[in-house]
């Protein structure tokens, strides 16, 4: 189990990735994870962890996975303390994905 400290660390350091990333994707993405959105969210995270699995084709791609993985740990603990595990432990080794200093 995480503690508050480290969830409210890995949620702010997700918010940095997001803030990164251009802004109309940055923005839907923000806006598919409002808690009153998890009608969306379901399906959407589900078919996006299966485009991931056709990175194949030309636009379809493994950047689906993580994308998809993200929108259904809003929803869901278990995925979601994972997903906070990964973000705190790669913000460790990768500080500058994350705007933050080397240790």
């Amino acid at each position: 189990m995480l503690k508050r400290e480290d969830q409210d660390l890995a949620e702010r350091r997700l918010e940095k990735l997001i803030a990164s990333l251009p802004r109309g994707v940055a923005g839907f993405i923000r806006w598919t994870r409002e808690p009153k959105l998890f009608w969306l969210r379901l399906p959407l995270g589900i078919l996006l962890i299966f485009g991931g699995f056709l990175a194949i084709l030309p636009v379809l791609g493994l950047w689906m996975a993580p994308l998809g993985l993200l929108l259904l740990a809003q929803d869901f603990g278990p995925i979601r303390r994972a997903l906070y595990r990964l973000i705190n432990w790669t913000a460790v080794r990768r500080p500058q994905w994350f705007g933050e200093q080397p240790a």
